[in-house]
């Protein structure tokens, strides 16, 4: 009985809710005003069912005439590529030292690796191929009298001379003693030469003995825009032959996986095993090579990344033709333009490079760069990262006088600059950390930094030598500094662009920087020289 009664009452309310919805939508519609909103205009929603009208027998065939184009180009591009694509299966043995020439097979007494295990442990490839079959960690059953060999990886390449000439990447023949080459046609081959270069983890092979090679035709990476079309072909998992379509998604990326990139980012499926094989476009051209994943599952994602053929192919003749690749520099050290940047340089964000350091006798000293310098085209092309100008200045032509435009002090310059080949040590040279600290300084606390004089001690402990400033003793956590990424054992060498040699003339321009408006350090550390802007949060 109890029950019943609390039924009745709920049945109740909720009809006297309905009624008094009712009268207020009937109301609204009737008054143009509600109870509730007294004076207002309450205009109920009505959702009329939406119709779609049929598809006509015309706009079908409209429709099924753009798949079937679409579907002929994917079925060209791949008959035009595939003759030209190979797989690739190395065996393990010594490394190979970077842009050496060599005969291969060559071991050179390193031990194998043992059963199982991942040749690539410890890289930024080490999840590409986790899942590959390496060593003795896969077992194949043969028949008797035959003998597997035993394989330490499996990738992909594409012919791009008739002569033998293989493109592909580093990583998939690093390491490598063997390198075995199975062509679409089902030839087997063992590459004569191999050359690599780790800076751009892309390595060329050669074949010998080989006729009626298919060379696959090179595109231009720079024509290809975000949204176009593409191809991924190769053997992910070892499955030959495979052909996969997708977009370009992005352009210049920059992993952290090899010295020089400026990736073509792409949502064709590239699994593992598909490292070194082509990327092509509709029209059958060759547009990047298959290098990396970006992956939690160990397989496709969607978020694929190929080296750039304009790089490649610049890298892949000088690798075939002379065994190592020779790159032109400017001798600077430089950063992009962030929004902080760009405020203090009186440039757009993503506009030009910064220069915070020009090295000594270097193209760019001869040249009367300076540190504060704003980089905006080099021979007339405008850039807008770090990756951009290293690539224009390392393939531009030596000896060759090329324009450089920048922006100084809010005034447009122009430049010229020679380019010269790039020292072998060139970026390498690295410094250790010191391993004390000066023990008195003067306080910042504004800034949270604590400042000392840089004696020639300690200047020579930080691997400073001949350097003028100010080092960080010390950053208050939670400051303006240390949120800046300030820490200790760096030198400040200018303050809003006016050179610091002592406390006393840091405190002096000190005195008129305004934490509101910014405050630009250009900091020195034993690895190079970079700009950092401090501002109240």
């Amino acid at each position: 009985m109890m029950s019943m009664r609390i039924l009745n009452r709920q049945t109740f309310l909720v009809a006297t809710l309905v009624a008094l919805v009712t009268a207020i939508g009937i109301n609204a519609v009737t008054s143009g005003s509600s109870p509730l909103f007294p004076g207002g205009v309450v205009t109920p929603i009505r959702y009329a069912p939406t119709e779609i009208p049929p598809v006509t027998p015309e706009q079908a065939e409209r429709a099924l005439s753009s798949a079937r184009d679409l579907s002929t180009a994917f079925r060209v591009a791949s008959e035009q590529v595939l003759p030209s694509v190979v797989a690739i299966e190395t065996t393990a043995a010594a490394v190979q030292a970077p842009s050496e020439r060599r005969p291969s097979p060559t071991p050179r007494g390193r031990s194998p690796l043992p059963p199982g295990q991942n040749p690539f442990e410890g890289t930024p490839f080490e999840e590409f191929f986790r899942d590959m079959p390496f060593g003795e960690g896969h077992r194949f059953e043969m028949p008797p009298g035959q003998q597997m060999p035993r394989r330490s990886g499996l990738g992909s390449g594409v012919i791009f001379d008739e002569a033998g000439l293989i493109m592909t990447n580093n990583h998939v023949v690093a390491g490598s003693g063997s390198v075995n080459v199975r062509l679409h046609d089902g030839r087997e081959y063992t590459a004569s030469e191999v050359w690599t270069d780790p800076r751009t983890d892309i390595a060329v092979l050669k074949i010998d003995g080989a006729d009626d090679l298919v060379a696959a035709r090179l595109g231009n990476s720079d024509a290809m825009a975000i949204g176009d079309w593409v191809l991924a072909l190769g053997q992910p998992f070892g499955l030959e032959s495979t052909v996969t379509a997708g977009i370009i998604s992005a352009k210049h990326r920059g992993l952290g996986i090899a010295q020089r990139e400026s990736f073509l980012q792409t949502d064709a499926a590239i699994n593992p095993g598909n490292s070194g094989g082509p990327l092509v476009n509709l029209d059958g051209e060759v547009i990047g090579i298959n290098t990396a994943i970006s992956t939690r599952s160990g397989g496709n994602e969607g978020i694929g990344f190929a080296v750039p053929v304009n790089r490649a192919r610049w890298v892949a003749q000088q690798l075939a033709t002379d065994g190592v690749v020779r790159r032109a520099y400017l001798g600077v050290v430089i950063q992009p333009v962030t929004q902080e940047l760009a405020d203090q340089f009186q440039v757009r964000p993503r506009q030009g490079v910064v220069v915070s350091e020009v090295l000594p006798d270097t193209p760019a000293a001869k040249a009367g760069v300076q540190s504060g310098d704003v980089i905006l085209e080099i021979a007339g092309i405008r850039v807008s990262s770090s990756q951009e100008l290293i690539a224009l200045v390392e393939q531009a032509e030596l000896g060759k006088p090329h324009a450089l435009t920048i922006k100084r002090n809010g005034k447009m310059q122009e430049l010229a600059f020679t380019p010269e080949s790039q020292p072998d040590d060139y970026g390498l040279a690295q410094r250790e950390a010191p391993q004390d600290r000066p023990a008195e300084g003067s306080q910042f606390d504004e800034l949270g930094l604590e400042l000392g004089s840089l004696e020639p001690e300690v200047a020579q402990q930080l691997g400073l030598q001949d350097v003028e400033g100010v080092v960080i003793m010390g950053v208050q956590q939670g400051s303006v500094a240390d949120r800046a990424g300030l820490d200790g054992g760096m030198v400040i060498t200018q303050i809003n662009r006016q050179p610091v040699k002592d406390l006393a003339s840091a405190e002096k321009v000190l005195e008129d920087a305004s934490l509101q408006e910014g405050i630009l350090l250009l900091i020195r550390t034993a690895q190079g020289s970079r700009f950092v802007v401090l501002r109240q949060a």
